[in-house]
């Protein structure tokens, strides 16, 4: 009997093993150099080598419920290339073996009882069903990206290589995140056993939720790739396998978890809360836009990790990628997530509701603040006290239900509804209860938070450099900007409002020395209020304002009172060789440039 149950075991271990090695791949050196972005840095969360911040301001002027953060670092999984062989094909360890019950059944009723369960999933588990999901599915992805310098906005920085992850989708075509392939200049794709590298195009890539898709022309790529179904936001404890090709080998590689929670989360990469899934699978630099599949199916992305912490990994969930996707099938691009542009405070203390006349069993959130720009403003008013989203009653805290006894917050809730959509929104005001109508659209900042896939704008005149404020502007002063950048343009940044649609905060963000503007450069790195008395709406407003004058000074007001004063003919003579002594091309990003055309352009580009 014993020697009859230790065969059995080791027939059981040995299977294993041949599904383990069943398509081994070709290992290469990728001698690169390590991943940097520009993009949002703090202490708080990390993206790669650098930091993110969860901006609650910025978060109270487009999403609907104010979270209150907390400063847990998050890391994404991209990776930059390595050389470290000593890896494995997947990481499927003993404990993924079905532990072996000894008894008195013989082996054909061993037999006849695997034969009893479905093909391919008879004996294996999640991590061997997603092993012969993904070969023909997962792809390794190689970046080449660069981005902006937004101190030197008329240059990129150098050039970087990176690596990830991405599978295929219906419709041939290769799901992944957006930070694998953000700021990219070339984009190759290698699928599992190749060891033939194809280019690959981005055809839409949406940064809020850290999601692109690739297309690839090569025929001889697609042969015998298959794709992965998307599936349903799994359970707590249902067990997920997270494929993709992390840091420490370069074959692919299954890591297995369980879900340990769903609920909004903060994006580091776009700076965005929306839905995700924690798992307590291992994902590693370079899982990025790998699947996490549960039984046959896609249940989500990985995109980032906990720092500091073990195996507390995140995945992108099926309902953002579906919105995503949709979106982009509907109108050919990435259109965004809605907001309602609110800023909502938790009605959980007794005498706040009786303030605001809510009678016993009434639920809800207090408006407090609402966005210029929103639909919502006109309609919903300050002190109004939302009752239900689209019938959904939303309790005291902010959240609504969701699924088995499980809650999130309402304005997840927002996010999935499509741009133009209309929404019904139930709120109590001076006691009274009113049905309302919102159209819901995609809102953005007055302060961009990040700014991918774009070059900056600019404009140069007498050596003052001209720039809109942005947080990838400020995230230049390092991991640690929220405390060494200007504090006012930070504040500014992080708490300030649109008041119009194209209204941008621009600043001074340098003087390129020349006697023309000699005592002016410790004025750097103020707003511009007004150009010889006109307030500027945005760079190009100023742009044109500086353009046209027709006056013989040039005076600008900046904030704190403070004032840049010139003579206009001889600011324009001077403009020139600033340039090139510097050796910048252009006195305006090409963005102004195509506003800007005939004599005026010229004289201010000489050379």
């Amino acid at each position: 009997m014993l020697r009859s149950s230790a065969a059995r075991i080791i027939r059981r271990l040995s299977s294993a093993s041949s599904v383990r090695l069943r398509r081994p791949s070709f290992s290469q050196d990728c001698r690169r150099r390590p991943l940097s972005n520009t993009i949002a840095r703090s202490k708080a969360l990390t993206f790669s080598e650098h930091s993110f911040i969860p901006f609650a301001p910025a978060s109270a002027a487009n999403n609907v419920f104010t979270a209150s953060f907390s400063s847990t670092p998050f890391h994404s999984a991209s990776v930059a290339p390595h050389h470290d062989h000593d890896s494995f094909n997947s990481q499927v360890t003993s404990d993924h073996i079905p532990p072996y019950c000894d008894n008195a059944a013989s082996k054909e009723e061993e037999e006849e009882e695997d034969s009893a369960l479905p093909p391919r999933y008879s004996t294996a588990t999640d991590a061997y069903s997603a092993i012969e999901l993904a070969l023909d599915s997962v792809v390794k992805i190689f970046t080449v990206s660069s981005s902006p310098n937004y101190f030197l906005p008329w240059q990129n920085k150098s050039q970087r290589e990176t690596m990830g992850s991405g599978f295929v989708v219906p419709g041939k075509r290769i799901l992944t995140n957006a930070h694998v392939v953000a700021d990219h200049t070339f984009v190759l794709v290698r699928k599992h056993g190749s060891p033939t590298k194809y280019r690959a195009e981005v055809q839409a890539i949406g940064h809020e939720c850290d999601l692109a898709i690739l297309v690839v022309e090569s025929e001889e790529f697609w042969e015998d790739m298959s794709f992965l179904e998307l599936g349903d936001v799994p359970f707590l404890q249902e067990a997920v396998a997270v494929v993709g090709y992390p840091q420490g080998g370069d074959n692919i590689s299954v890591t297995k978890g369980v879900v340990s929670r769903v609920e909004p989360t903060q994006y580091v990469h776009g700076a965005t809360q929306l839905m995700a899934i924690q798992i307590d699978a291992a994902i590693n630099p370079g899982n990025s836009g790998g699947p996490a599949i549960m039984g046959n199916k896609v249940a989500g992305v990985a995109f980032q990790n906990l720092s500091g912490a073990e195996n507390i990994g995140y995945i992108i969930p099926v309902p953002v990628i579906k919105h995503f996707i949709a979106g982009v099938e509907e109108s050919g691009k990435y259109v965004g997530f809605c907001s309602l542009g609110l800023s909502c405070q938790p009605t959980e203390n007794v005498q706040l509701r009786n303030h605001f006349r809510m009678r016993p069993g009434m639920t809800g959130v207090l408006v407090s603040k609402i966005n210029p720009l929103s639909n919502a403003h006109g309609i919903l008013k300050k002190d109004d006290i939302i009752l239900a989203f689209d019938g959904v009653p939303i309790a005291n805290d902010g959240t609504v239900p969701f699924r088995n006894r499980e809650r999130i917050t309402f304005d997840h809730l927002v996010s999935m509804k499509k741009p133009n959509e209309m929404a019904e929104v139930r709120v109590l005001r001076d006691g009274d209860v009113h049905d309302l109508c919102v159209t819901l659209q995609p809102l953005q900042p007055l302060v961009p938070v990040h700014q991918f896939d774009k070059l900056p704008s600019y404009f140069i005149f007498a050596g003052l450099v001209f720039i809109p404020l942005t947080q990838p502007y400020l995230h230049e002063y390092g991991e640690d900007w929220y405390n060494t950048s200007p504090r006012r343009l930070c504040e500014r940044a992080l708490r300030e409002l649109p008041k119009k649609a194209g209204e941008q905060l621009v600043i001074l963000s340098q003087v390129l020395m020349d006697d023309i503007n000699a005592g002016y450069e410790r004025l750097a790195e103020s707003q511009v209020k007004k150009v010889n008395g006109v307030e500027i709406e945005n760079l190009k407003h100023l742009c044109q304002l500086v353009e046209n004058c027709s006056e013989e000074s040039l005076r600008i007001d900046l904030d704190e009172e403070r004032v840049v004063v010139m003579d206009y003919h001889s600011a324009k003579v001077a403009t020139s060789r600033i340039l090139e002594r510097h050796r910048i091309p252009s006195t305006m990003s090409s963005d102004l440039m195509n506003e800007h055309s005939g004599p005026k352009h010229e004289s201010a580009c000489l050379s």
